[in-house]
């Protein structure tokens, strides 16, 4: 089995690389190192990587030719407070370029797609935990363009035989916990890597958006999920799709919520160290609280997070921080 993973040497795709090898199954990476990471390059007899944008037609013909049985799409922005300032950026990686690859995909052959959508299509909570049936109403446009995706792929599926997994991530947090991927994120936008480029001393300070929600200190509430939970689910929704020829659209969350505090705090505790940040005002497109029903996973796919506790998502990180310090 072949499989194609863009954006292969990104936060994300480095761990899903990792747990394919350990299947033996054959793997091309495709990234332009925008934001992925060169420690994440990895020497094994069944990797290979093209450097490159997949947007570009001479590096899709080389993906193509490839001829890989599925296709795991890490390669988009994913900031969305950015998205609200940039949606110029958004409109072309996040819509363009994976409809760019869907088409190829389809004039190929190619049946199987797993997408790396998001929380952020569903916008303000209209009831909490949020499971699969909530409204999709994205309050940024970084969760539009995972909407406009999903849209088109239940059309692709519907009418070219494409079958897919959407996973619904809400925070992907924590690093792997055997410690084999060791690159850090490129200019992160999300909180928890910019905690400890704080910690680190890469950040002189840090920013708290608001602190003046309706939560337990004021500050945003997210579910978060570890990196290495979130891989497995990939892996058994690939399996799901393949096996039962049957799309899956599932949420990928612990089902717990903390604050932006909370997490600062906890990073305190377990590196020792005081954060420097300071309040500022709220962002637009921020929900108050986040929190993920993932039930439909763990009935379809039997998974459960093992990994997704605050303290082992800080620890994880702060293992892999700490030696850039």
């Amino acid at each position: 089995m072949k499989a194609l993973i863009t954006g292969g040497a990104g936060y994300i795709g480095t761990h899903i690389v990792y747990d394919l090898l350990e299947r033996n199954i054959e793997i091309l990476v495709c990234d332009d190192f925008s934001t992925g990471n060169r420690k994440n390059i990895i020497n094994h007899p069944l990797y290979k990587l093209i450097e490159g944008d997949f947007k570009n037609e001479i590096i899709m013909k080389q993906l193509m030719k490839y001829k890989p049985d599925v296709v795991f799409h890490f390669a988009a922005s994913k900031a969305a407070g950015e998205s609200m300032l940039d949606p110029v950026k958004y409109s072309h990686n996040n819509i363009r370029g994976t409809l760019y690859l869907l088409e190829n995909m389809i004039q190929n052959n190619i049946k199987y797609f797993i997408f790396s959508s998001s929380a952020a299509v569903y916008g303000e909570p209209q009831y909490l935990p949020i499971d699969e049936n909530h409204p999709r109403i994205p309050t940024n446009y970084y969760g539009f363009t995972k909407k406009i995706i999903e849209d088109n792929l239940e059309w692709f599926s519907k009418l070219k035989g494409l079958r897919y997994a959407s996973l619904r991530y809400f925070n992907a947090a924590g690093y792997d916990v055997k410690e084999r991927a060791k690159g850090l994120e490129n200019e992160p936008q999300n909180l928890l890597p910019i905690v400890m480029e704080t910690l680190i001393g890469k950040r002189e300070k840090m920013q708290v958006y608001g602190n003046d929600y309706p939560t337990r200190d004021g500050t945003c509430i997210r579910d978060y999920i570890h990196v290495n939970d979130l891989s497995e689910a990939h892996l058994l929704a690939m399996d799901y799709i393949i096996k039962n020829d049957k799309d899956i659209t599932v949420n990928l969350g612990s089902e717990n919520g903390m604050s932006v505090l909370e997490m600062i705090q906890m990073a305190e505790k377990v590196s020792g160290k005081k954060i420097n940040y300071e309040i500022t005002s709220r962002r637009p497109g921020d929900a108050a609280k986040l929190l993920a029903s993932s039930q439909k996973a763990k009935e379809l796919l039997n998974w459960k997070p093992k990994y997704s506790d605050p303290e082992t998502i800080i620890k994880t990180m702060w293992n892999v921080y700490q030696k850039y310090a």
